[in-house]
């Protein structure tokens, strides 16, 4: 495979709320596939000379998103076969509610190469942006829902857990969640230092990961989930 794809982050709305290294990746990309919720105006703050500007935007209702979704990956495979440099671009952060992980295995199962670029989400980024803080001082939790699924507390135990600084407390923190009914052979991931160089990273489970991260000293985040198991 000659060609790459960068999944990149475009930020809640606001076209200058891209980060500067997925600028960096547009920049050199050959053909950029954006959908429905990127400001186009992002556009104008790069020389897109010479690039193919694709619109692949899904939305809700209108048709069938599996269907398109196919039409998606089988355009990145076949630009990746030419060679091309492609930018798949996508509204907040690509694994907030954004089918990253449909086109990770996609991309995986064809052996293209791949990098994923975080972009500012919309949860936070909104909320940020419109002055509401979502966390305080005595803030210990906050909850991201999709508004378009039912859910139960069967749901949310099922889901996706991510905890921030809990390098010193983590087996206290899964034997929480244990309490609460999630599985202790659930996958999780910890992040030391993540996004730097000397970024660490080790997989386990609800029941072991505390022994796995007894050599830590930087900040740690843990990722609890079936998503974990994306992560070669």
């Amino acid at each position: 495979m000659k060609g790459m794809v960068f999944i990149v982050g475009a930020g809640p709305g606001d076209a200058e709320l891209i980060t500067l290294k997925g600028l960096k990746a547009i920049e050199k990309a050959d053909v950029i596939l954006y959908d429905a919720l990127v400001d186009r105006k992002l556009f104008e703050l790069i020389d897109c000379t010479g690039k193919e500007l694709i619109f692949v935007g899904k939305r809700r209702g209108d048709g069938d998103g599996e269907k398109r979704q196919r039409v998606i990956n089988e355009l990145m495979l076949d630009l990746c076969k030419k060679g091309r440099t492609v930018v798949r671009l996508k509204g907040g952060d690509p694994g907030i509610f954004g089918r990253l992980a449909d086109e990770i295995r996609f991309l995986k199962r064809n052996g293209i190469p791949y990098e994923v670029i975080p972009g500012v989400s919309s949860f936070n980024g909104v909320a940020s942006h419109a002055g509401v803080p979502l966390t305080e001082k005595g803030s210990s939790s906050l909850t991201v829902l999709s508004g378009t699924e039912n859910f139960d507390l069967n749901t949310l135990i099922n889901g996706t857990f991510v905890v921030m600084m809990a390098r010193e407390n983590i087996e206290r923190v899964a034997e929480r969640l244990i309490e609460l009914g999630v599985p202790e052979s659930r996958a999780v991931i910890a992040v030391e230092n993540g996004t730097l160089e000397n970024q660490r990273i080790v997989k386990g489970t609800l029941g072991d990961i505390h022994e796995k991260v007894r050599s830590f000293t930087g900040p740690t985040l843990f990722i609890i989930g079936d998503v974990v198991s994306l992560k070669p």
